[in-house]
């Protein structure tokens, strides 16, 4: 039982993906498939020891299902977690999510938000208007809408049929990127995209979400930008 007096209510962690070059110089990073840096290794791998096994945060015990971003920042932070820090069999069952990419930049792909602004819109905000030649807005909403609804079925379809006993291996991982991860969170607190600019995901970072009063109808945040590269 929770804290509350419900039965423990599953989460969504989500982590943005290690430390890269584009992250480190603020290029807007979207179907660029670029690796970690050696530093984004080495602080993952880090981060995985103190975080990854029985009793830690992230418990496989706990672990429903992972859904991670085909690109490679983010399949080499699932493996470093995960795999450097478990046996195989308790490796989380984890699949391959296209919708968990990146914002697609379009023709802002590898600018920076000062060359955004010179080269195209003086005025732009990615919140507002989305990337010419890449997605907009309303199409991230959808699809971070899209998300939350695939995990609160899996979550809740798990938690409903096993609630008598209280397994608890209900919390579903999304490891993917900077924006997305800010807009997922915008949306699963159901608040409009616009608002994703007041979160903050860093490299690395871990940021809880959860359920309040034991109901699937009471989305919320637990914790931020938690262990982040800085």
């Amino acid at each position: 039982m929770g804290k509350h007096g419900h039965p423990t209510m599953p989460r969504l962690i989500l982590i943005r993906h290690g430390e890269t070059e584009w992250s480190l110089n603020g290029r807007h990073t979207g179907t660029t498939d670029i690796p970690l840096t050696s530093n984004g290794v080495e602080l993952v791998r880090s981060l995985g020891q103190r975080i990854v096994g029985k009793g830690k945060m992230l418990d496989p015990e706990h672990i429903q299902g992972v859904l991670i971003s085909p690109r490679q920042r983010a399949q080499t932070t699932f493996n470093l977690l995960f795999r450097e820090n478990l046996d195989e069999d308790d490796v989380p069952k984890s699949e391959t999510e296209q919708d968990v990419r990146e914002w697609d930049y379009g023709k802002y792909e590898g600018l920076v938000t000062k060359e955004i602004r010179e080269q195209y819109k003086a005025d732009w905000d990615i919140w507002v208007d989305g990337c010419e030649g890449g997605e907009s807005a309303d199409e991230m909403t959808a699809r971070c809408d899209r998300v939350i609804e695939k995990i609160v079925n899996m979550t809740k379809d798990h938690h409903e049929s096993n609630e008598e006993h209280c397994s608890g291996k209900g919390d579903v991982v999304v490891v993917s990127h900077g924006h997305f991860t800010r807009c997922l969170l915008t949306r699963w607190c159901e608040l409009p995209l616009t608002d994703g600019r007041r979160f903050v995901a860093d490299t690395g970072a871990i940021t809880i979400c959860g359920y309040q009063h034991g109901s699937f109808k009471e989305r919320s945040l637990l914790g931020m930008n938690l262990f982040g590269d800085v």
